[in-house]
């Protein structure tokens, strides 16, 4: 089965597996990391929010500057850097915690350090996923990278809630320090023998405007970071979306909204799952067509009338929101040039990411204004009109080029009908 193809990968299987550990215990931190502010400053959500925008905020400022790193030094190298100054981090936050002598402006110090190391991380970790397998493996380990996370997603808040409870947040922090020596341990051991890996980065300048000329001048790169562009801003808020709807609608607590998360979250995984499996490379159509079902179910999202259906209908929409990421990433990595690849995948983590301060606010004050299931409703609009827009615009393109590729017919010679076969015309 396809799955299998990107699992029977040494290098890979030890990539994979240690990235699952690590994940983990980074979805341990984040939940930690959130109670511990809310025990710090006696509930404040406004804290909160001003940590999880210091995660953020490196990526929009240092995205593009994270994929020109990975594209001029080797990815391997630089993982093993940021890995490692991402478990410092836990290592000092837990230190701090468990000794009693931790505040808030530390934490807001080290969120703002962890979400640097991660803005040079990331497109060096998804980029290197190309590095240890062969192109047809491709989609197989995209789709795989997507199911760890997801995994991780749902397992990670659980874990945190139980370990806090009996430990306390300290112990949850050093725990993730820990998880970091599996993805080190992984990197360490991984064998130089990778199929399609360049053997060194391109001599001469890494410039990160080269990486927007080619997406400019490669359909199969423009559309799904067009898309995803709008899709990140106005769809993919659930974290937001969720929270509101689950209080100011259902009226529930924090139990219940641990189980709508876990059910997008159980979506995803499947989902992910489901595309590793799947024997056709990711298309174009493919993912416009999957985009407007997330749109539609988004909206039809905003519309269950119980919290029943609202947590069904989220199980599906969650499905359908990886399937559009895991679709575009994997298009990305298939056609971007390996020499720029990098550089491309920080443009698409960038308007991925990167919206997030600009829909969150937005999500909120429609949420404010018309009610919470019209968040909901917005964000599934604006990704079914775009996808729709962006397919026929494509598709129009793509006729085009086609036209003006077709070789032009040469007209025959009015005399050439009339010359017997087989005869030659006579030399004037």
């Amino acid at each position: 089965m396809p799955v299998t193809h990107a699992l029977a990968v040494r290098n890979f299987r030890r990539y994979l597996l240690g990235q699952l550990v690590s994940n983990i215990g980074t979805w341990m931190q984040r939940a930690a990391q959130d109670l511990l502010v809310l025990h710090t400053t006696g509930n404040s959500g406004s804290a909160v929010g001003i940590v999880t925008a210091l995660q953020f905020l490196p990526q929009t400022l240092l995205g593009l500057t994270g994929g020109v790193l990975a594209d001029r030094y080797s990815k391997r190298r630089t993982l093993l850097l940021t890995q490692t100054a991402m478990a410092a981090q836990s290592l000092l936050l837990g230190l701090l915690t468990v000794t009693g002598t931790v505040n808030l402006l530390s934490v807001y110090v080290l969120a703002f350090a962890l979400g640097t190391a991660t803005a040079v991380d990331g497109p060096a970790r998804n980029a290197y996923i190309c590095e240890l397998v062969s192109h047809e493996r491709t989609p197989s380990a995209v789709s795989l990278n997507a199911a760890q996370f997801n995994m991780a997603r749902s397992v990670g808040p659980a874990l945190a809630g139980l370990a806090v409870a009996a430990f306390g947040t300290g112990p949850v922090f050093l725990l993730n320090a820990a998880s970091y020596l599996a993805v080190l341990y992984g990197l360490i051991t991984i064998r130089n023998d990778a199929p399609d890996a360049p053997a060194r980065p391109r001599a001469g300048p890494t410039r990160a405007r080269d990486a927007l000329r080619h997406i400019a001048t490669t359909p199969e790169l423009l559309l799904p970071i067009s898309l995803i562009a709008f899709v990140g801003t106005f769809g993919l808020n659930f974290q937001v979306t969720i929270s509101l709807v689950a209080v100011t609608v259902f009226h529930t607590g924090a139990a219940t909204f641990g189980y709508l998360s876990a059910a997008y979250a159980l979506g995803g995984l499947l989902g992910a799952i489901y595309w590793s499996n799947h024997p056709k490379p990711p298309t174009a159509r493919r993912l416009t067509s999957t985009t407007i079902g997330f749109g539609a179910l988004e909206v039809a999202q905003g519309l269950m009338p119980s919290y029943s259906s609202f947590l069904t209908l989220l199980f599906f929409t969650g499905g359908a929101a990886v399937t559009v990421t895991t679709t575009a990433n994997a298009l990305i990595q298939l056609h971007a040039d390996p020499h720029v690849r990098g550089r491309v995948l920080s443009v698409y983590f960038l308007v991925l990411l990167g919206g997030t301060p600009v829909g969150a606010p937005l999500v909120g004050l429609v949420s404010d204004t018309f009610g919470s299931r019209s968040s909901l409703m917005l964000g599934g609009f604006v990704s079914l009109i775009t996808a729709l827009a962006l397919s026929v615009s494509f598709a129009s393109r793509s006729r085009r080029r086609l036209r003006s590729t077709e070789p032009t017919p040469v007209p025959s010679s009015p005399f050439a009908s009339a010359q017997p076969k087989g005869e030659r015309q006579p030399d004037l």
